[in-house]
């Protein structure tokens, strides 16, 4: 094999495999060949159907683009992730939650979160919410959030997680566009020995207006005092002990909604991604059960927040559907030490760790001797996902948390995509570092040349899927011509990642960044024009362009200029510049998430445009990546000139990092 050192399978990996590497192929020409027939004997196979399909695929990437799976199949989610497993594994743990301090545990059984789904899932209704309706979820990592999301499938209403780390005005703008009826969130959240005021949060975000949420219902977590709204607010624990414990699940159609997931995009709105219920679940069991190739009795445990789809995807379906040990964990990987994970590990006896090159990363910087202290004889698979992990990053958790004895899997996908898209199967195929390898069985990516012709053999391009896969997207939430616009107008005929990709001799896939204004930060997808509408809400700021850079830690750092109102400049010297700037990045933290903070902010005198008006972001990238002898054709500005003020700002160092 070429382009990079190459990992291959142990043999005993290989020869224990669940699915083996000639079953792997023949499954890859079958979904290849007659997709239909594969995917109606999986889905028949790994779910239980009220009513089975007998409908394959009717998907469009044109017209109408309207995307079908299994359309005229009757089944329930909660009924498959949790009613199917108590005939015969009632009293085995279904989840697993570690809390953020040291010694705190909560085990469930299925039979225990069977129950308290059933009851929630009563509140709910008694609280009037009825199929097709939103309820709102704003929790922390706490067990309530799995049976939240778990609830609201078994009677059909259509939840949408909302990461514990939103501001109010974008938890309000969400609340707005699902037009949720409840919302679930807790007094308070923990993480890494802090607290959110989640409770708080909410009630500014209602405050703003807008919303059409009738009931509040909040789960006591720290006890900490809140604001009460009368005959609005409710106490979790109150409702949950008057509820019945009985729930029959409601059969949904396989295209009924299951969820909207927020995702960033290019425009300063958020697009609201729509699941549906029986192709995404059969993607979620799929893929978990094949790439990580998971067996039955293991405990697997996925970092993600269940804010993201990766804690949708592998956190709470795709393990509970395929009758797994889950575990879920409340803190961060370096509280109160870099050690945390690792002893997770030991004590409860991991056997597939995934997790993002963020925290890979950060955790490289505290060195081997955390890791080293601890055991972690009983993994089996490790894995990675959320941004692409650089090849040294790979190579010390493969040789230092792995020890080079089991296999490390990356796996590349997004929001749309619902689960994997390309990863290779850890017990099939061999690993580069850095590469995601190969594509899942049924999926077509394709590079694409800047003409939209595909890329032959070895080569580089738009990464693009050509033809529908279940787990698919079916749409943004409300706004139909948008998804055609964002994800099948650029390369007419292919759903178009966003995301650049490399294919070497071998067929391994590489994935080489974003194409657009997403920029991509610890694993959180941000879209720029957010970023910059909110730096723009400053009175200070008269206009804003940011931009994504490399950093050791987080993939991605974001990279703001900034041009200040006329009168806000003349009355500020260098050392007031400076501390604005500090000023403007952790405001724009409060408006979108702490997450969503500049890690550099730039005063300019003006922004390179074209004649017509477009910021020229690719001039900026340059600039501030300091690659200042490959600007390219800048003749085509307004003002060329403006690109030597900006480089002049920078050197004479107007840049502050984000407090």
């Amino acid at each position: 094999m070429s382009d990079s050192q190459v990992f291959h399978v142990k043999p005993a990996m290989a020869a224990s495999a669940q699915v083996d590497a000639t079953q792997y192929r023949l499954m890859t020409n079958h979904a290849e060949h007659d997709a239909d027939a594969f995917w109606l004997e999986q889905a028949r196979t790994r779910l239980d159907w009220v009513r089975e399909p007998t409908l394959g695929c009717n998907a469009h990437f044109s017209g109408d683009h309207a995307i079908r799976w299994f359309e005229d199949g009757l089944l329930n989610v909660s009924a498959n992730c949790l009613d199917r497993h108590l005939a015969t594994r009632a009293d085995d743990i279904a989840l697993i939650w570690v809390g953020d301090e040291e010694g705190v545990e909560k085990r469930l059984s299925f039979r225990d979160l069977h129950e308290q789904v059933c009851r929630f899932a009563n509140v709910l209704k008694d609280q009037g919410v009825r199929r097709g309706d939103r309820v709102a979820i704003f929790l922390p990592m706490v067990p309530e959030a799995a049976v939240a999301m778990l609830a609201c499938t078994r009677i059909g209403a259509v939840h949408s997680v909302m990461f514990a780390g939103f501001s109010a005005s974008s938890v309000a703008g969400r609340l707005e566009d699902c037009g949720a009826k409840v919302v679930v969130t807790a007094d308070e959240g923990r993480r890494g020995g802090k607290r959110v005021r989640l409770k708080a949060i909410i009630d500014e975000a209602l405050e703003a207006g807008g919303s059409p949420v009738e009931t509040v219902i909040v789960l006591r977590v720290t006890g900490a005092e809140i604001a009460r709204q009368p005959g609005r607010d409710l106490d979790y624990a109150e409702l949950m002990a008057a509820a019945s414990p009985d729930c029959t699940p409601e059969p949904m159609a396989a295209e009924d909604p299951l969820f909207i997931l927020y995702t960033s995009g290019s425009t300063g709105k958020p697009k609201g991604v729509l699941h549906t219920t029986g192709g995404y679940l059969l993607w979620a069991a799929f893929t978990h059960s094949i790439v990580f190739d998971y067996r039955p009795g293991e405990v697997y445990w996925c970092t993600a927040d269940i804010g993201w789809i990766t804690g949708h995807s592998y956190g709470i379906y795709g393990p509970l559907a395929n009758g797994a040990t889950t575990l879920m964990f409340e803190g961060v990987p370096t509280y109160p030490d870099a050690g945390r994970w690792w002893r997770i590990i030991d004590q409860y006896q991991v056997t597939t760790f995934y997790t993002a090159p963020t925290a890979i990363r950060a955790l490289m910087t505290a060195g081997d001797a955390p890791v080293k202290a601890s055991s972690r004889a009983s993994l089996r698979v490790i894995a990675t996902v959320g941004e692409t992990i650089n090849p040294e990053a790979w190579l010390w958790y493969y040789h230092v948390v792995g020890e080079g004895r089991v296999p490390l899997v990356d796996t590349w996908w997004q929001t749309e995509t619902g689960g994997h898209l390309i990863a290779g199967p850890a017990a099939i195929v061999a690993q580069k570092p850095g590469s995601a390898t190969l594509p899942i069985p049924g999926v077509l990516p394709v590079l694409l040349d800047e003409k939209g012709q595909p890329v032959e053999g070895e080569g580089e391009g738009a990464l693009c899927v050509a033809k529908s896969w279940p787990g698919q997207m079916r749409t943004l939430w409300g706004d139909h011509d948008r998804f055609i616009q964002s994800y099948f107008s650029t390369y007419p005929g292919y759903y178009f990642s966003g995301d650049g990709g490399r294919r070497d001799a071998d067929g391994y896939y590489w994935v080489t960044g974003r194409m657009d204004d997403v920029i991509n930060v610890s694993g959180h997808r941000i879209g720029s024009a957010e970023v910059e509408s909110a730096l723009a809400h400053h009175p200070a700021v008269a206009e804003a362009a940011v931009v994504g850079v490399p950093h050791d830690l987080k993939g991605q750092a974001l990279f703001a200029f900034v041009i200040l109102c006329a009168s806000d400049l003349a009355s500020l010297d260098a050392a007031g510049q400076r501390a604005l700037c500090d000023e403007l990045a952790r405001h724009a933290g409060s408006v979108l998430g702490r997450y969503a903070a500049p890690d550099h902010v730039l005063v300019v005198p003006d922004l390179p445009k074209t004649r017509s008006g477009k910021i020229m972001r690719r001039v900026l990238r340059k600039i501030a990546t300091n690659e200042l002898d490959s600007l390219g054709d800048t003749s085509t500005l307004a003002d060329p000139s403006v690109v030597d003020a900006i480089v002049e700002r920078l050197r004479a160092r107007d840049v502050v990092t984000a407090q």
